[in-house]
């Protein structure tokens, strides 16, 4: 089959569809029941100009009244906030305590400390053991004053209630 039969072929049929179109288009009137009575009625369409005016015979212009939320609004300081925070940053990198490396041993220093906490009380309690017995030592050689026998005093019940204090804490552990 050639182009040209191809070509008369669908003619041909195109021309039996239109055909029968008509035929069935012109039976509904028959029947008294008319979809469409007045064809021109139907053709009455206002067209609306939504981004053409007519009168100038150009595009028009869209004035924009409503502030929409959007992207670049939203995002409009983060750049300034941005740059600032870098400048921080680097105003803190030259400080000579960050620039100066820390000694090998201070994690060892913060470890230690948490372990000394609780050896300062038996610590002053050692001393001022110590400061008892030297008192007592000199009570024992010179005349002392009466100052001097209430400060021992006041150290021993010091120790006593420190040593209390002490067993009660090795209990609860």
């Amino acid at each position: 089959m050639s182009l040209q039969e191809a070509a008369d072929a669908r003619k041909a049929k195109l021309a039996a569809l239109k055909k029968r179109k008509t035929l069935h288009d012109s039976a509904a009137p028959a029947d008294g029941a008319h979809p469409h009575p007045d064809p021109s009625a139907e053709r009455h369409e206002v067209f609306k100009f939504r981004n053409y005016d007519p009168e100038t015979g150009t595009a028009r212009k869209h004035a924009r009244t409503d502030d929409d939320d959007t992207v670049e609004k939203q995002v409009e300081g983060l750049a300034e906030k941005a740059i600032l925070q870098d400048e921080i940053q680097r105003a803190q990198e030259l400080d000579l305590t960050n620039i100066q490396p820390k000694k090998p041993n201070w994690d060892l220093k913060r470890d230690l400390d948490r372990k000394l906490a609780k050896l300062k009380p038996k610590t002053e309690q050692a001393i001022a053991q110590l400061i008892r017995k030297r008192l007592q030592a000199q009570r024992g050689t010179t005349n002392t004053e009466p100052a001097t026998d209430e400060l021992i005093a006041g150290m021993d019940r010091a120790g006593a209630d420190a040593a209390e204090e002490d067993e009660a804490g090795s209990d609860e552990e």
